[in-house]
């Protein structure tokens, strides 16, 4: 197979995605094609790609309708029309705009094989020249064959990501399908826009959650996960507009973006937790006491949210909110919530952590708790032990003198 040109690369890299709504360039993520990227657009393996250069335009275009390919670590066999559509992208620049002309009529053939072998080909070509190949791109997912629809969705999805701007109407029309086949695939290609251009993504995410139809809701709001962490400002608006939806499982699915948006923006993530901290429902409160564990302690609104937590009415959230309070508060503030939270629980195990909290253990504590707090003895060294000699009376040595004397004494007696 022939590896991929300096100058398909330099057409991947020049295009440039548009706001269709102001026309100026879209900021641009990953560009740059590698050569595995450039693999996954290729048709799968097989005679196309031992087809010499020189009859590729002659097989695809059908005016040879079969070569004998050269034999090639033992294999030979025989290539056609088919194999020639699929080998477009391999032929030299000279040949480019020839090959975009029989590609374009392959699109249009009469024979739905030929159409599919076009549609095979026209990821890895589009890198080369994709003038008009949108249009007929959307022709084909409308095709009255069911293979060669089948081939169109799996075509944008390969196309989406690459061509935002291009495949931008073909998206909008496709995701609203009542075909549900055709939506959940449009839905797949939007997610992987997405991710490649959150930017791209956060503009059809706009509009699908401003729709009435509830299930276009829901597919767009799980694809904030994939936004929530490059999409800035307006990807931020989009999960805090989902987190107001009357519906409970678009709510439940902007939920799920607080584990991502704590690690990315935690300033955001803090006042998206604090909107949905009343929630009664158990999954999105999951995701709450999830994200408050992870977010900064020392921060005073954090630090209200797990007071006010602690009150809940739901007694799992109750209980991990507790559980927090002696890493946001100590001493006598902490006592003094403890105290005030104890007076109105209920729940007996709640009841006995609150109890432990309101207790200054230093003052009330068991005589084990108390003596924790006693400084310890100061430590002596051996050493220096011995140095330390206990002084005692020095017996004075009677002499010749102090016998006289006794004895004076003792004659006088």
């Amino acid at each position: 197979m022939r590896e991929p040109s300096a100058g398909r690369n330099k057409m991947s890299r020049e295009y440039i995605a548009r706001d269709p709504r102001t026309g100026k360039a879209i900021q641009k993520f990953n560009q740059t094609y590698q050569d595995e990227d450039i693999r996954a657009l290729l048709p799968q393996s097989g005679p196309w790609q031992r087809i010499p250069l020189q009859d590729i335009l002659l097989l695809a275009s059908g005016k040879v309708k079969k070569i004998e390919l050269p034999i090639n670590d033992g294999r030979g066999g025989f290539a056609g029309r088919i194999d020639g559509i699929k080998a477009l992208n391999r032929v030299l620049g000279s040949d480019v705009d020839k090959a975009h002309s029989i590609l374009l009529d392959a699109l249009d053939d009469d024979y739905p094989d030929v159409r599919i072998a076009a549609l095979k080909s026209m990821p890895s070509f589009s890198l080369r020249k994709s003038t008009s190949i949108f249009q007929f791109l959307s022709d084909r997912l409308m095709d009255e064959n069911d293979a060669v629809r089948e081939e169109s969705r799996i075509c944008l999805k390969l196309l989406s990501p690459i061509f935002p701007s291009g495949c931008e109407d073909i998206l909008r029309r496709e995701l609203r399908s009542q075909i549900m086949t055709n939506r959940g695939n449009a839905f797949e290609a939007l997610r992987l826009t997405a991710k490649r251009w959150p930017e791209a993504g956060c503009l059809h995410l706009d509009e699908l959650i401003r729709e009435e139809d509830t299930d276009l809701r829901r597919r767009g709001s799980k694809i904030l996960k994939t936004i929530a962490a490059n999409g800035g400002a307006t990807g931020w608006d989009l999960i805090s507009w989902s987190l107001q939806d009357e519906d409970i499982q678009v709510r439940r699915n902007a939920s799920q973006t607080f584990p991502k948006l704590v690690v990315s923006e935690p300033r955001i993530a803090t006042i998206l937790v604090e909107s949905a901290i009343e929630e009664d429902d158990n999954v999105i409160r999951k995701a709450v006491i999830k994200t408050l564990k992870r977010l900064d302690m020392q921060n005073p609104r954090v630090t209200r949210m797990i007071i006010d937590g602690a009150r809940s009415r739901d007694v799992e959230f109750r209980k991990a909110c507790i559980g927090q309070l002696s890493i946001i508060l100590s001493g006598d503030r902490l006592r003094e919530v403890a105290e005030e939270l104890l007076r109105h629980e209920t729940d007996l195990e709640l009841r006995k952590k609150l109890t432990s909290l309101s207790v200054d253990i230093t003052m009330e504590g068991t005589e084990s708790q108390k003596n924790q707090f006693l400084a310890a003895l100061d430590y002596v060294d051996d050493e220096e032990d011995k140095s330390i000699e206990i002084l005692k009376p020095i017996k004075k040595i009677k002499g010749e003198d102090d016998k006289r004397e006794l004895g004076r004494r003792d004659r006088e007696d």
